[in-house]
């Protein structure tokens, strides 16, 4: 796939995520989409995961909107660089947030197949959003990744 191809296939989910447009995402998705978001510590993989992590994406930010600034590929996968303007809600992150729109550098891998978004992994600052957002990293990183209890080691 040549890159201006690719590039046109993520402007297009870009422009459609930012009108929180759920069909027209979908629509360039394959059916073996992978969707990351590695500060989320999610993984969403086919048509029907992705949608429902996108439905309640939106939810948790209504009015997000993410500009590509610029790209690179090689004929396999897209690396694309930009801004995504959000303002976290509601209390999914077991916080409350300031409703404050935050700003963030993204940065967001693509793989395709078949002429398809075939992989996503949208890389951002979570620290940077809580801050922006008025809460505790520490509080939204414990509701994301919860702890799971020590063991004691026996001494020898």
């Amino acid at each position: 796939m040549e890159t201006h191809q690719m590039f046109g296939l993520a402007n297009a989910l870009a422009a459609a995520k930012s009108r929180q447009d759920l069909p027209a995402a979908m629509k360039l998705f394959h059916p073996d989409m992978l969707l990351e978001a590695p500060a989320f510590g999610t993984k969403a993989r086919g048509l029907a995961e992705n949608e429902a992590t996108l439905a309640r994406f939106f939810v948790s930010f209504p009015d997000y909107d993410v500009a590509l600034d610029g790209h690179a590929g090689n004929g396999e996968t897209l690396i694309c660089w930009g801004t995504a303007r959000m303002t976290m809600t509601g209390d999914r992150f077991g916080v409350t947030p300031n409703d404050r729109r935050a700003v963030l550098p993204v940065v967001i891998q693509f793989g395709f197949k078949d002429g398809l978004i075939a992989r996503e992994r949208f890389i951002f600052d979570l620290s940077e959003l809580c801050a922006q957002s008025g809460v505790s990293t520490d509080a939204v990183r414990n509701k994301l990744f919860p702890q799971r209890p020590s063991v004691p080691v026996a001494a020898e």
